[in-house]
């Protein structure tokens, strides 16, 4: 159930006037029919404020919870009988269904198969497919499952499919309450890159290990660039190549080289991308500056590298580079966090590609 704008305004306005003196409020946010109050209770400690504030509540109709986030706390408010129903999520499942297909269009137009003539050759996508669905779902339900567990209300992923090379635009996930502080950024930002990062790094080797090496021709090839940890697992499983040889390598493979090149987009540290919400997690207001520096680099690599950035940076530009900030940002980050956050950032390192297709 959906409520308008003023209906929103004027449910702040009754809540502020009911919390006013019980409550100290520092910043009020609405999203998905829920109010967050952050502030501090203005009762005596060994009062039991708590129930307090929800008994209160509930007299008009109020359901709330109340945790701590570092020295502040924050007051969930919702209205009784607003709840979001339990549905069976079917634009999720669809979406899904739907990728799954064109992922395996585009691994069996990879494979070289017909599927125009006999579309039951789809099938024979499924050593593209599969591993480039399995990254996705990891990496999305990295974000999913950590955001629960933070107490962070998110949607089941939306899978996107399109007519790419890769049979799909990828997959989002829709927040619907703020991050409490930049632990929550680190947490749910690095559980997605890093469990999709794992999943392409099986998949390359697998992949590699059904590559071919082959003389290098110069006309008519599509050659896909090199990131750092690419190059390394191709001398790994295929050791050093001959001199004007180069790998063609196999579907799996592939798969393998679209999961890293997907988790290096998402890395970027870029407004609400996992690398914006990492380096905001790690840096706090800093992460501005560094994303103002981004979009020129990111135009001077279209004009030299590849016009992909170009686009990158035009759509940096319209999502806005800063990363909006936490409800509580001055809570510290501890040691595991900030070397999480730092693992992230290595893997956009090593997954880098200048120039991702020639």
């Amino acid at each position: 159930m959906k409520i308008s704008r003023a209906e929103i305004e004027q449910r702040i306005y009754q809540l502020r006037q009911l919390l006013g003196d019980v409550f100290e409020l520092d910043a009020v946010y609405h999203l998905a029919n829920q109010t967050f109050f952050q502030g501090r209770p203005l009762f005596p400690q060994n009062v039991l404020w708590k129930e307090s504030i929800q008994e209160r509540l509930a007299q008009y109709g109020y359901t709330s919870n109340i945790e701590q986030n570092g020295d502040r706390f924050i007051l969930t408010v919702s209205k009784k009988g607003e709840e979001k129903e339990k549905k069976i999520p079917w634009t999720n499942i669809l979406l899904f269904l739907a990728s799954v297909v064109t992922i395996f269009m585009a691994g069996a137009m990879i494979d070289k198969q017909d599927i125009v003539s006999n579309p039951l050759l789809i099938i024979k996508g499924a050593s593209f497919a599969i591993p480039l669905i399995l990254m996705l779902s990891f990496h999305e339900f990295g974000h999913y499952f950590v955001s629960r567990r933070r107490k962070i209300d998110v949607s089941l992923p939306y899978f996107i499919p399109g007519p790419t090379i890769f049979g799909t635009f990828g997959a989002v996930i829709k927040s619907k309450s703020p991050f409490k502080n930049r632990r929550d950024l680190i947490d749910v930002g690095a559980a997605g890159p890093i469990a999709g990062f794992v999943v392409a790094i099986v998949a390359t080797i697998i992949g590699l290990g059904q590559s071919e090496i082959v003389p290098v021709l110069t006309k008519g090839v599509l050659t896909f660039g090199d990131s750092i940890i690419f190059r390394i697992l191709s001398w790994m499983v295929l050791g050093n190549l001959p001199p004007e040889h180069k790998i063609l390598v196999s579907p799996t493979a592939f798969a393998g080289w679209a999961g890293i090149f997907v988790t290096m987009l998402n890395l970027l540290p870029l407004g609400q991308l996992d690398g914006g919400h990492i380096l905001y997690g790690l840096l706090g207001r800093k992460q501005h500056l560094v994303a103002w520096l981004i979009i020129p680099l990111l135009f001077a690599m279209g004009w030299f590298y590849s016009p992909l950035w170009f686009m990158w940076a035009g759509l940096a530009l319209i999502m806005r580079p800063a990363h909006p900030p936490t409800l509580n940002d001055s809570l510290q980050l501890d040691l595991k966090r900030k070397i999480i956050g730092w693992i992230a950032i290595a893997i956009f390192v090593i997954s880098f590609i200048p120039i991702p297709i020639r």
